[in-house]
């Protein structure tokens, strides 16, 4: 190619980069899946995924819950809220009746995996087992 031609060859641009922002609908909430460590119970190391592999239930955390629509704001009211809170976005309520960062115990065989994501799993909310605390050891009685 000639320095002429390099001049009017059009240039590929890479594809934007994509950040995608799940929002569940109905009673559902968005799961990311808790990795346990890569070791069994005797001290033996696991390859990764083997664990879940034999496992029946999985342990994740609650990333995002069904909402509400938000409502559509009266500008008194807005005016108003301006000046109490400001940068918070009004998302809805929570409509799923499990807390956000919740840790959730479900049936690995009851979640749908994201395509794009192996660690995020969508669960309807009759799905949950059980919400899980965790309780440091010198809290314990």
């Amino acid at each position: 190619m000639t320095d002429e031609s390099k001049q009017h060859a059009p240039r590929i641009e890479p594809p934007p980069k994509v950040a995608r922002h799940v929002q569940p609908l109905g009673p559902r909430v968005l799961v990311r899946i808790v990795r346990d460590s890569n070791r069994s119970d005797a001290g033996l190391y696991l390859p990764p995924g083997a664990r879940e592999a034999t496992a029946q239930a999985l342990l994740g955390e609650v990333v995002e819950v069904a909402r509400t629509l938000p409502k559509t704001p009266d500008p008194i009211e807005v005016a108003a809220e301006d000046d109490e809170v400001e940068g918070k976005a009004d998302l809805g309520e929570n409509v799923s009746g499990i807390p956000l960062g919740a840790r959730v115990l479900f049936l690995k065989d009851r979640a749908i995996s994201l395509p794009w994501d192996d660690d995020l799993r969508i669960l309807e909310v009759r799905h949950v087992l059980a919400i899980v605390d965790l309780v440091p050891e010198d809290e314990l009685q």
